[in-house]
């Protein structure tokens, strides 16, 4: 993958896509704009439509470029923007399914330029899947359509949730829980083991990452007394992972996984279930976390909250996890020089 001409620390910009444009994502991007001196942000470029900037905040200067290049031109003075068309008027709180094609393309357009090597990566603003949906969108979200954009199997792709103190992968995520067991799979946790140790290694700086696993039962099953997952399935791709020289953890009790002394001792948690997973990155920072996928060929973070519609046009959202998401996606992009 080549690089385009670079913009800052010999990277190119990154790209903010628009997100839902009648949620807080647009208000967000401009308000980090605003402070992007005091906050010391790398430059970014916008890829979305301008009128989705200018309903959140009409003061904000846009300057359309052509090319990520030209963004370090315009940063200073202006954000810089890669626009496509929306359909319709922007109603802040109330999403429009003739928004949905717009929201899309601004994700395809800014996967192709991370895939030219033209921006070092991208942050996505939050999408309304249900506008999505009606709209044609066939994904189950974005982390999955973004391995379908990379020309990966949609499974292939893994969320990891992060924070300063902690990072998190959920390997089953969107399941009711009573399904969880039933679709929990050795192939899977060796999968999630595998793009762990691997990205941690090429976009964390981490050389020799250290995996914890987290138990599906009570007491990690008790040695069976409390359910037999953790030895028909857990303890096998536990196996396979060393096997492949990464350091991982036994089994372990979710319950004392999370405190602050056993976080010294691993690099990540895989955890069996969503809440098992969110419940301790969000009580540790609420506002903070930063939704991360792994397994790709580019770099893709994103807030870790939703499009907040209640919230938009209100001055009210916070900027915490698009900041840190912002920051993230730039860490990582300098770890792989």
């Amino acid at each position: 993958m080549s690089r385009a001409t670079s913009s800052q620390n010999g990277l190119p910009p990154l790209a903010i896509t628009m997100g839902e444009p009648s949620g807080v994502g647009p208000e967000l991007i401009a308000r980090l704009w605003r402070d992007r001196s005091s906050l010391n942000l790398p430059d970014f470029i916008y890829v979305g439509a301008p009128a989705a900037i200018s309903a959140a905040d009409p003061t904000i200067p846009i300057s359309l470029i052509a090319h990520p290049s030209e963004a370090s031109k315009h940063f200073r003075d202006s954000l810089p923007a890669m626009a496509l068309d929306i359909a319709s008027d922007i109603t802040l709180g109330t999403p429009s399914q003739a928004n949905g094609t717009c929201t899309v393309a601004c994700i395809d357009k800014a996967v192709d330029l991370a895939l030219k090597g033209d921006v070092s990566g991208v942050v996505t603003a939050p999408i309304h899947k249900a506008a999505l949906y009606q709209a044609g969108f066939s994904a189950p979200g974005h982390t999955e359509y973004l391995a379908r954009l990379c020309g990966l199997e949609e499974n292939l792709s893994v969320m990891m949730l992060a924070t300063a103190e902690l990072r998190v992968i959920p390997v089953t995520i969107h399941l009711a829980l009573k399904e969880v067991a039933k679709n929990l799979t050795t192939d899977a946790i060796i999968h999630a083991g595998m793009v762990a140790a691997h990205d941690l290694r090429h976009r964390f700086g981490i050389a020799k990452p250290r995996i914890a696993i987290a138990g599906l039962n009570p007491h990690a099953g008790e040695g069976g007394t409390m359910g037999m997952e953790e030895a028909t399935h857990i303890l096998p791709a536990i196996w396979a992972l060393r096997d492949a020289g990464i350091e991982v953890s036994e089994p372990q009790p979710a319950d004392t996984l999370f405190h602050a002394e056993a976080r010294q001792h691993y690099d990540v948690v895989l955890c069996m279930y969503h809440d098992q997973a969110l419940i301790p990155i969000k009580t540790l920072d609420f506002w903070g976390g930063v939704n991360v996928t792994l397994g790709l060929p580019i770099i893709r973070t994103s807030p870790d909250h939703g499009t907040a519609l209640s919230l938009a046009g209100k001055g009210l959202a916070r900027t915490d996890s698009m900041l840190a998401a912002i920051r993230l996606a730039q860490a990582m992009a300098e770890s792989e020089l």
